[in-house]
C-alpha cells in the first residue's frame, strides 16, 4: 500500500478501504474537500498528508467521515472491503454467463503488452527518460496485477485476516499482562 492509504488507515480505516475500491473517487473527493483541495487526487492528498500540516479540525473531520462511512455500511448492509470482491466476481459471472472471450483477450493483451513495454524500456529499445520509464513500468505492473487478481484472486483478504489475528493476539496478550 502507498503511504497515503497507510496513513489514512490509522485515522479512518473504513474510508481507506473505500478509497481502494470501486467507489474510491467519491472517497477521494470527500477527503479532498476536508483538506481544502480543489481537484483532489490520491497524489495531492498524499502530499497534504506528508506535509504534516493537517489541522486538528481536519483530523476530526476525517474521523467524522469515518463514522459516516461506517454508518453507511450498517444501513446498506455491505462493507466497502467487499465491494472490490463483488466487482471482480460480477465481471467473472458475466464472462461465465455470456461465454465471452473478451476477458481472456484483454488479459493476454494487458499481460503481453505490459511485458513487451517493460522489455523495450529496460532493454533500451524505447528511449524514455528515467522518470517516464519508472512511471510506465509502475503502471504496467499495476495493471498486470489487476489482471492476475481477476483470474486468480487476490491475497488482500488474507492480509486483512492476518492483521486481524495479530491485533486479537496483541489484545489478548495485553489482557493477560494486566
Amino acid at each position: 500500500m502507498s503511504g497515503f492509504t497507510d496513513f489514512l488507515e490509522t485515522i479512518a480505516p473504513t474510508v481507506a478501504t473505500a478509497v481502494a475500491g470501486p467507489l474510491g473517487g467519491a472517497a477521494v473527493s470527500a477527503i479532498g474537500s476536508i483538506l481544502g483541495i480543489d481537484k483532489p487526487t490520491q497524489k495531492s492528498i498524499e502530499t497534504a498528508f506528508q506535509s504534516g500540516q493537517m489541522t486538528p479540525q481536519q483530523v476530526a473531520d476525517l474521523k467524522t467521515l469515518e463514522l459516516k462511512y461506517q454508518n453507511e455500511e450498517k444501513e446498506r448492509d455491505f462493507k466497502y472491503a467487499d465491494l472490490v470482491y463483488k466487482d471482480i466476481d460480477s465481471a467473472r459471472q458475466l464472462g461465465i454467463a455470456t461465454k465471452s472471450s473478451t476477458p481472456t483477450i484483454l488479459s493476454y493483451g494487458v499481460l503481453g503488452g505490459g511485458g513487451l513495454m517493460m522489455i523495450a524500456v529496460l532493454g533500451g529499445w524505447a528511449k524514455v527518460d528515467s522518470v517516464l520509464a519508472g512511471t510506465l513500468i509502475g503502471y504496467a505492473v499495476s495493471e498486470m496485477k489487476q489482471v492476475l487478481a481477476y483470474w486468480f484472486g487476490s491475497s488482500q483478504g488474507s492480509v486483512a485476516n492476518r492483521d486481524a489475528l495479530i491485533d486479537a493476539t496483541k489484545q489478548m496478550t495485553q489482557g493477560i499482562g494486566n
